[in-house]
């Protein structure tokens, strides 16, 4: 019944493809503007299905994806299109409530807006995200606690399986590889990481649960990353879980 998605192809060389996903036309069509000013080729859809349907027929680079949506909610649409293959997610909700950002990062997504918002904040959000996803100059190999981390080709192995990790997560992890033995705060990770000099400091801390739960033997008891009480994080190179 669900047809195999497209993936990126040549057309989106001449801009990156963006997917902006709500109900409310004024909000849909002022963010759809801003993208296409800024260089992007947008789509756009109304519902969930419909946004489904789009990227079926042209696989998006990122999406723009309301929480509340009619019939299939936001989060629902996350999780069958990650089914489908890694794509960026920014989630714009109209609620303030922590727990709906918090549920929203859980399923996958990359950042969250809050509406009301700066269609200007938006775009700077989509850049970096994006730029995050297509980083120059990667390094070679990373390899530490019985993984291997590859950023030229964004893949990463644990033990010989491949790893199903978000784009946050993937450089989350590969920074963690960088930097072994190091603390960091999490306004240092959301810093060097997500590009920000300010946010919601329970993004970093959902993105380190959800990566502990994808790396380490015991998420219970994380060995690899690795809490420094009223610090941040650490990521330990020489633990291996064994």
């Amino acid at each position: 019944m669900q047809q195999p998605y497209d993936t990126p192809g040549a057309e989106a060389d001449a801009g990156a493809r963006v997917l902006v996903v709500d109900d409310d036309p004024t909000v849909a069509e002022v963010v759809s503007g801003y993208l296409d000013r800024a260089g992007y080729v947008v789509d756009r859809a109304g519902d969930g299905p419909a946004a489904l349907a789009r990227a079926a027929a042209h696989w998006p680079d990122l999406v723009v994806l309301d929480l509340m949506l009619p019939g299939m909610d936001g989060l629902e649409v996350c999780r069958r299109m990650r089914g489908h293959g890694p794509v960026p997610v920014i989630m714009l909700t109209a609620r303030g409530d922590e727990d709906d950002r918090i549920l929203g990062l859980e399923v996958g997504a990359d950042d969250y807006v809050t509406k009301p918002f700066s269609p200007r904040e938006l775009v700077l959000r989509v850049e970096s995200v994006l730029r995050r996803t297509r980083p120059a100059g990667t390094p070679g190999m990373l390899r530490a606690g019985g993984l291997e981390v590859d950023p030229a080709g964004r893949r990463a192995v644990k033990d010989g399986g491949e790893l199903a990790l978000t784009i946050r997560e993937f450089d989350l992890l590969a920074f963690f590889l960088r930097h072994p033995g190091r603390a960091f705060t999490r306004e240092e990770l959301m810093r060097e990481v997500w590009g920000w000099d300010f946010g919601d400091l329970s993004t970093v801390t959902v993105h380190v649960r959800r990566l502990r739960g994808k790396v380490e033997d015991d998420p219970a008891r994380p060995r690899l990353i690795q809490t420094v009480w009223g610090v941040g994080y650490r990521f330990e190179a020489a633990a291996n879980g064994s």
